[in-house]
């Protein structure tokens, strides 16, 4: 009995990127203008697959520079520029043969792309680390030092010590690791596109309690950031708990 072309369809939408080739090895034959529909989407999804997988071979050179290092970690910090909320740093150290495809810096990844790859960054990295300091620290330590001491939580809550660290652009003061800045280094490399996204997601989740917690200034929209939503808002209700002090002088009394 001849396979229903939507039970071959159904088959293509879970078939794994990586064995597509025995899909069309199967089906590549079959005349009917739907399968010949679907087997043209399987190429086209094959191509997008080897060119992530090109594109993941770039990302992960400075894994493979550092590879005789034992535990490589990636360093990543977000919520340095926001007028409220905390700054959270991400301290991810992936396995030597990791398969996470798609590691990105996150401010190119979609919000549902972020929310997938963080969960299987939580599954599959040997160790992840989150440093979250808040706004009255950074107001108190000014922004500079509150992202250098949410690096040194993230990176002291990873349960083991790395062996070196792949900074995106920054050197942290008070670590004795070794250290290598890389400029933009959540676009360059795997491990510090992982920390960028732990850290984004950590602290989109934060401001979205924080929105339910002090409704008005739209924190689950702007995460914070000084949007025109956000800034009328603050000058018509004034500052909440959790705007920094030290940000909002151009805007309110404080």
């Amino acid at each position: 009995m001849e396979e229903k072309i939507g039970d071959i369809k159904e088959k293509l939408k879970q078939w794994d990127d990586d064995r597509l080739a025995e899909f069309l090895e199967i089906y590549q034959n079959d005349t009917r203008s739907g399968v010949t529909a679907l087997c043209t989407h399987a190429v086209k999804r094959m191509a997008a697959y080897k060119k992530e997988l090109a594109r993941m071979e770039v990302m992960t050179e400075y894994e493979r520079q550092f590879a005789s290092y034992g535990a490589i970690c990636g360093i990543d910090e977000v919520g340095r520029g926001p007028l409220a909320g905390p700054v959270v740093a991400g301290a991810v150290i992936l396995p030597k043969d990791c398969d996470i495809l798609y590691l990105n810096d996150s401010k190119k990844l979609t919000a549902k792309m972020r929310d997938k790859l963080y969960d299987e960054i939580m599954e599959k990295a040997v160790a992840v680390g989150i440093g979250f300091v808040s706004e009255k620290r950074i107001d108190e330590i000014n922004i500079l030092n509150a992202t250098y001491e949410a690096m040194r939580e993230a990176i002291g809550k990873l349960g083991l010590k790395p062996d070196i660290l792949l900074n995106d652009a920054v050197t942290i003061p008070g670590v004795s690791i070794k250290q290598v800045p890389i400029i933009k280094g959540d676009a360059k490399s795997a491990s510090i596109a992982a920390a960028s996204i732990i850290a984004k997601v950590t602290r989109d989740r934060f401001m979205e309690q924080m929105d339910e917690k002090y409704p008005g200034y739209g924190f689950a929209s702007n995460k914070g950031y000084g949007s025109g939503e956000h800034i009328a808002a603050l000058k018509q209700m004034g500052p909440c708990e959790i705007h920094r002090k030290t940000f909002i002088g151009h805007f309110v009394t404080v």
